[in-house]
């Protein structure tokens, strides 16, 4: 099962990173090229369900691309928030992790993928992977100078 882990020091506590990242319909602010909504009701909860979709942005803030369904399965505020990505492409635990550090917080992302279509899905992986990895990296400066800054 192919992994990706990042991380990144923010000058913020861990309930102000936890607001930012749990605050899902405003994570397009910081992740590149999604944009996320709840599905069914609010998120801010253990089996509350999300919807991303990822790629060409359109008018209005949304994207046309790549949809993401999620369903979250762990939740510990403020320091865990795992998703499981039940998606046709995109499927497996997505985590979330809030580590204090002083006085402030390392926030740290790990997706570990299920492969669709065998050597195939290896072969696309293969592919992805560099862009995923600049992609999260990517975000992940973003979300900490907004977690920064955000009261």
């Amino acid at each position: 099962m192919p992994e990706l882990v990042e991380r990144i020091d923010i000058d913020a506590p861990p309930e102000q990173v936890w607001a930012v990242l749990t605050d899902w319909e405003a994570q397009g602010e910081w992740m590149l090229a999604t944009d996320v909504r709840t599905v069914g009701g609010p998120a801010q909860r253990l089996h509350g369900r999300l919807a991303a979709r990822t790629g060409l942005p359109l008018p209005g803030g949304r994207h046309v691309g790549i949809l993401d369904t999620m369903i979250i399965t762990k939740w510990e505020p403020p320091r865990l928030v795992e998703v499981q990505h039940t998606g046709r492409l995109i499927r497996g635990p997505g985590i979330f992790e809030i580590e204090p550090r002083g006085e402030g917080s390392t926030f740290v992302w790990t997706e570990r993928l299920y492969l669709p279509y065998g050597y195939l899905g290896e072969f696309g992986w293969f592919l992805i992977r560099p862009f995923a990895r600049f992609g999260i990296r990517r975000s992940l400066k973003r979300f900490a100078a907004v977690a920064a800054r955000r009261p």
